[in-house]
């Protein structure tokens, strides 16, 4: 019988199926108590010509633009699964370039980045081309990386994958040199900063700094009881202390530098962790913390200090994680400027595993 390309193929091949009895329904006889069935072939024509192609790739192979015509675009198909509803973020999440930023003296530094990219996807649309992602960012790649590069990405964003909103944001280690406290030497220390800058119908463009800012935080109370066991009994006694974190978020206007918030956060906090240590600087930290006792309200309070009276910043939230080392738990903060429609002192979900320091 002639094959149409749907129509299932009987296969020459013979499959023997083992019978209970013995036996088929119509009382056939199999050998040895099989029967013998055809095996049945239910591939299509297209299927089996799909199977037949050869695995080779062709590197002499140039797609022509009548070629390209003919490719299947499915972000364009109308055929949406699920809901038809407005996604407020879709896009590229991790890609890396390395690239240079501004830095707030004039001069620029190499920096490796990472990347996300994100557009708006009306309800309507099935989805968005994720490589004009990149691409779109590519065309800026030897730019330095400066507020005005990136509002000028995520306009980019807007006109080239037709969307509403966009948002950039680069992640990277800053490096900045760090004085010891008393010997004299210096080292790099490295800041995670994130630059995000994000354009919507009903708040135009925003630009954003995240800085993580490492600490020791040693504790008020412990300093108390260790200074009473050395006054009342002569007992020595040493007040606990941890690497602390806060992760603190800023909107700001232009001329503010990642620069201008480390130095706030020093100012604030006193204690950020040392790159170079001699004896004399040890020696010199344990007395700074000392004169810089903190609970985690202290150190959200003296960093809303520090924020609140610099006039570039237009908001700000702050979380502050000390990793006790007395207790087997973190003790944890979160205090915003309080702007209608700004941050929000929710609790991000990464919080209810583990704060990274």
């Amino acid at each position: 019988m002639k094959n149409n390309g749907h129509t299932p193929v009987l296969n020459t091949a013979e499959t023997a199926v083992r019978n209970g009895n013995g036996f088929h329904k119509n009382g056939q006889h199999g050998l040895n108590g099989l029967i013998i069935v055809p095996e049945i072939d239910i591939t299509t024509a297209d299927e089996r010509r799909v199977k037949d192609l050869q695995k080779v790739y062709d590197t002499k192979f140039k797609p022509t633009p009548a070629y390209k015509a003919t490719m299947p675009d499915m972000q364009n198909t109308s055929e949406n699964r699920g809901t038809a509803v407005t996604i407020q973020h879709v896009g590229i999440h991790n890609f890396k370039v390395p690239m240079r930023v501004m830095t707030r003296d004039g001069g620029s530094q190499q920096v490796h980045c990472s990347i996300t990219g994100t557009v708006s996807l009306d309800a309507y649309k099935k989805g968005i081309n994720m490589s004009r992602i990149m691409r779109t960012f590519y065309e800026y790649d030897e730019s330095e990386l400066t507020p005005q590069t990136l509002q000028n990405v995520v306009t980019s964003y807007l006109e080239n994958l037709e969307s509403s909103s966009a948002r950039i944001a680069i992640a990277f280690d800053y490096p900045l040199l760090q004085e010891s406290l008393r010997s004299g030497l210096a080292g790099y220390q490295y800041y995670p900063v994130v630059l995000e800058t994000s354009v919507t119908p009903d708040q135009g463009v925003r630009q954003f700094i995240h800085l993580d800012f490492v600490y020791s935080s040693a504790c008020p109370c412990s300093y108390e009881l260790s200074v009473h066991a050395n006054l009342t009994r002569g007992v020595a006694a040493v007040p606990h202390s941890q690497r602390s974190v806060a992760k603190i978020s800023v909107e700001y206007n232009d001329g503010f530098w990642i620069e201008d918030l480390v130095d706030i956060s020093r100012e604030a906090l006193q204690t950020e962790t040392q790159v170079m240590v001699k004896r004399e600087d040890e020696q010199a930290f344990a007395e700074l913390n000392a004169a810089n006792l903190k609970f985690v309200e202290d150190a959200v309070r003296l960093l809303y200090e520090g924020l609140d009276k610099d006039g570039r910043i237009a908001d700000f939230r702050i979380f502050a994680s000390h990793k006790e080392s007395l207790h087997s738990h973190d003790a944890i903060s979160v205090l915003v400027k309080g702007v209608p429609g700004g941050f929000n002192a929710y609790l991000e979900p990464f919080t209810y595993r583990s704060v990274p320091t």
